[in-house]
């Protein structure tokens, strides 16, 4: 018992030791290191044992929320490392300036790569020119490339950030890279950002390649029914076989009548009709994950039955993956924009997650579609309330989730 008591108070001060580095209290992070230091191996040594569960040290929570005194209070003093392996790398400090020079000037790997991606990446894909130039100037890589084969480059126009651009293109990035199958181009033209297509344009990004599909860039734009951007490619584009009216309609309605051109056989309809028989009698029989292998049969045979992606959607709620529950209710939702049961399971997902205001946007919309839908009306009023909720106790679960021991 006394064993168990004492194992307890040393966790409550590890706690504390970390939360004081997250809110900044440097004298307390002081007292509690000494504290701490019940075998006299001084505070430097007990600082730089104290981890959480992640491997994450004082200085990760400190950097983290900005507080660069009492990082420069670790580093200087206690002679914590720049560089302790956990699951972020430097990636904590692109939105401070001065916590990244702090961090630069003590030798912290610019290169280093998480699940993020490297620090140039990230910042890079959250808009933050200050923190790319920064990291630029201190010899990152423009053309680096994660695992995924991401760069800052595609990452910045994903983001839609024309600053970052114009300092990634200007620091050397290649704007005809590669992600997916897809260039900057073709991510720029389905977002329809017209300054960030004109940058690309001017940096040499090529109008003409072909995406894994066999789309080019302007083909993209008319998918997404961008007419600004088909009308500032057009000139820019070979002719595409099989558009007789070169002209932005004829791009337009060519590339749309060959989105909807897939015709399902008859015997493919069949099969489809046979595999999700099946699925729903796995899902009676609540066994959610060999209903949803069949809901992906009937799915991949016919897919343009909405039912089966909202069936499937269920499915994946009811076996705990909300991720994947949300990818099938959007592509339901994009099937059948005006269901307002496609809308529920998006809101289903969504509030699964947590992500209360945007459940409540997407059962708002499907009340918006059936207004006598008493069941979507009380799920829209359930995800205000707890969107309400949750921000009251937003400071305490990001405590809680940081130092998750």
């Amino acid at each position: 018992m006394a064993d168990a008591t004492a194992a307890l108070a040393a966790r409550s001060k590890v706690q504390a030791f970390l939360e004081a580095a997250c809110t900044g209290d440097l004298d307390s992070l002081k007292k509690l290191a000494a504290a701490l230091d019940e075998e006299g191996k001084g505070a430097a040594a007990v600082a730089a044992a104290v981890r959480d569960a992640n491997k994450r040290t004082a200085l990760h929570f400190a950097a983290r929320q900005g507080r660069t005194d009492v990082c420069a209070f670790l580093i200087d003093q206690l002679g914590l490392p720049v560089d302790p392996v956990d699951d972020d790398g430097m990636h904590f400090a692109p939105r401070n300036i001065e916590l990244m020079k702090l961090l630069l000037s003590k030798g912290v790997e610019v290169e280093s790569e998480s699940d993020a991606g490297t620090p140039l990446v990230w910042a890079a894909g959250h808009a933050q020119k200050d923190a790319v130039k920064l990291l630029l100037e201190h010899n990152a890589k423009p053309n680096t490339e994660t695992d995924d084969g991401i760069t800052p480059l595609l990452s910045t126009v994903a983001a839609g950030s024309l600053p970052c651009l114009e300092v990634l293109i200007q620091a050397g990035a290649d704007p005809n890279i590669r992600a997916g199958g897809a260039t900057p181009l073709h991510i720029a033209a389905d977002s329809g950002n017209l300054d960030v297509i004109k940058c690309l344009l001017k940096a040499g990004v090529d109008p003409n390649a072909s995406d894994d599909d066999g789309l080019k860039p302007i083909q993209i734009a008319a998918l997404s029914n961008n007419r600004e951007v088909v009308e500032l490619l057009l000139p820019l584009t070979s002719p595409i076989p099989g558009v007789s009216n070169w002209s932005v309609d004829g791009i337009i309605e060519y590339t749309l009548s060959k989105e909807v051109e897939e015709k399902v056989s008859p015997d493919a309809k069949r099969k489809a009709l046979e595999a999700k028989s099946r699925g729903d009698d796995a899902f009676r029989r609540k066994d959610y994950l060999a209903a949803v292998d069949s809901y992906a049969q009937a799915s991949e045979l016919d897919p343009n039955d909405a039912t089966v992606l909202s069936n499937r959607s269920l499915c994946w709620l009811r076996a705990g993956q909300p991720e994947r529950a949300l990818e099938d209710a959007k592509a339901c939702r994009a099937l059948r924009p005006d269901w307002a049961k496609a809308c529920y399971r998006e809101g289903a997902a969504l509030r699964l997650l947590q992500r209360f205001d945007e459940a409540a946007s997407a059962f708002y919309e499907g009340v918006q579609l059936e207004p006598e839908n008493k069941e979507l009306a009380t799920a829209f009023g359930e995800a205000v309330e707890a969107g309400k909720n949750s921000m009251g106790r937003t400071s305490q679960i990001q405590h809680n989730e940081m130092l998750n021991l």
